[in-house]
């Protein structure tokens, strides 16, 4: 049972970053292949072509490409794909083994496409190109700032000067920064002079809010269905009470909680400790605990 899993031996323990790993080894991939194209063969544009988000493209029926402009960037701008992977790694390690692989790609693919999505409608008579992985970055972040706002967080201004800020100070900023800069620049159908894409990172920041607000923390079933919940004999007999949730818990014989610890301690290993609720938590620290008092 927990003796014999080596991630709850001691305490819980994070999930392999494997995803984030394969996400940051594609994104350098496709820089590395614009690089080859453009100084080898002279043919980074066909690659932004085919694999960047462009109206263009959109109305060629190349939805592909919501998602693998992501997997480009600015050749000319060598910065700009370091900022990006930086911001990738230091919050994405963070929020994996909260989230468990699954949610953690959902989560930045849709940031991914939800910023393709507002760049191309905010930019659909403008026109030009999106490459750059800053919309999953930023919808990452804002779900990071979600779960911690108030922990101190050092970021380099300019990549040199380091300051000390609060995660919801940064978000909020960042925010009134985009809004402002996609209302004044590419509404009006003018680029902006930052050479940044403000709806992107915009629809990028709506996706991880909109994950963290009605996703995470919701507990999703058929309407109509019943939900039963058995509350194992240590807590019917202290009279403890607990609020209903989408599955059942049984956990009366012995044979019973191990079924049931190890239903809790799979769905960690596939979708992180974050996707617990409330009463599986609960169900697995007593379980932990009894195990330690044999």
């Amino acid at each position: 049972m927990l003796a014999d899993r080596p991630y709850m031996r001691e305490t819980y323990s994070q999930e392999k970053s494997s995803v984030l790993a394969w996400l940051i080894s594609a994104t350098v991939a496709g820089f590395v292949l614009q690089n080859v194209a453009t100084r080898v063969f002279s043919g980074a544009g066909s690659i932004e072509h085919f694999f960047g988000l462009s109206i263009g493209g959109l109305k060629s029926l190349r939805l592909w490409t919501l998602l693998t402009y992501s997997l480009l960037h600015d050749t000319g701008n060598i910065l700009h794909i370091i900022g990006n992977l930086l911001g990738l790694y230091f919050v994405g390690r963070t929020l994996l083994p909260m989230l468990g692989a699954k949610r953690f790609l959902g989560l930045y693919a849709g940031a991914v496409m939800l910023g393709g999505v507002v760049w191309a409608a905010a930019n659909w008579h403008l026109g030009g190109t999106l490459v750059g992985a800053s919309a999953g970055v930023f919808g990452l972040f804002i779900v990071y700032a979600c779960f911690f706002p108030n922990q101190p967080i050092t970021i380099l201004l300019f990549f040199i000067i380091p300051v000390t800020l609060k995660p919801k100070y940064v978000a909020i900023a960042a925010v009134l920064t985009d809004l402002i800069g996609c209302l004044c620049y590419e509404v009006l159908g003018a680029p902006s002079p930052f050479g940044l894409a403000h709806s992107a990172h915009l629809g990028g920041m709506a996706a991880g809010w909109f994950y963290y607000r009605y996703i995470h923390e919701a507990r999703w079933r058929l309407p109509g269905r019943k939900v039963e919940i058995e509350l194992p004999r240590w807590a019917q007999k202290s009279g403890k009470a607990s609020s209903a949730a989408n599955f059942q818990v049984n956990v009366g014989p012995k044979s019973a909680l191990r079924a049931e610890v190890d239903r809790i301690l799979d769905k960690i290993n596939s979708q992180g400790f974050g996707a617990l609720t409330p009463e599986e938590k609960r169900v697995l620290d007593e379980a932990k605990d009894l195990l330690s008092r044999r």
